[in-house]
């Protein structure tokens, strides 16, 4: 897990209680140490000094994944969509929500179409929830995109996996996620971090491979 910064927005948040990208900044840095609930609290505070911050909230909807409140994840997400409408991963992880309180097929049947996502690695992605690309097909076009490609194909596999119950198929994909992440990503990604997440959660630790 990366060392937190929470002390540093701690002190902002003393000087500015006001101020509510602050408590969304440490929000984000509470998930980052697995801290969902103290997340989620930051999250709600910030919506509470400003409405206009519900639809961007998104950070909020994956800690609602992990603290298995998966319904207010996915009408997060669907909140979200409708000032980001063409976002492949707000669209993903509604699927990913509604997985788990429904079933993947359910998840597929409500998936709502996006077209016009930028990231190649995005529209392969969305093409495998949607039931038109397997996972190695992904896996293989992420590998040729470079380490984010490769980390993105890994993470949104193995979510994949964990939302169709294939729990060892999961792991591995997702073990694989944040090795990437820590040895050729290494960027400040979110979504790396929720790769670390991820495996803490589910105690799905590197030594366990195999």
């Amino acid at each position: 897990m990366y060392p937190s910064d929470l002390q540093t927005w701690d002190q902002k948040i003393q000087r500015d209680p006001q101020n509510p990208q602050l408590y969304v900044r440490r929000g984000m840095a509470y998930f980052k140490q697995g801290n969902i609930h103290e997340s989620i609290q930051d999250f709600d505070r910030a919506e509470q000094l400003d409405l206009q911050l519900t639809p961007y909230l998104w950070q909020r909807g994956l800690s609602y994944y992990y603290a298995d409140r998966y319904e207010e994840g996915a009408k997060q997400f669907e909140i979200d969509l409708t000032v980001n409408a063409q976002d492949v991963e707000e669209t993903v992880w509604r699927y990913l929500c509604m997985a788990q309180f429904q079933d993947a097929n359910a998840a597929r049947q409500a998936l709502l179409p996006v077209r016009h996502d930028p990231r190649p690695i995005m529209r392969s992605i969305y093409d495998l929830y949607a039931g038109q690309l397997s996972p190695d097909q992904v896996l293989q076009m992420g590998r040729q995109m470079g380490s984010v490609g490769k980390f993105y194909s890994l993470l949104y596999v193995g979510l994949y996996y964990e939302a169709a119950r294939e729990v060892e198929q999961a792991r591995l994909q997702m073990q694989q996620a944040a090795q990437t992440f820590r040895t050729e990503y290494q960027r400040d990604d979110y979504m790396g971090h929720l790769a670390l997440v991820h495996q803490h959660l589910r105690n799905w630790h590197p030594e366990r491979q195999g």
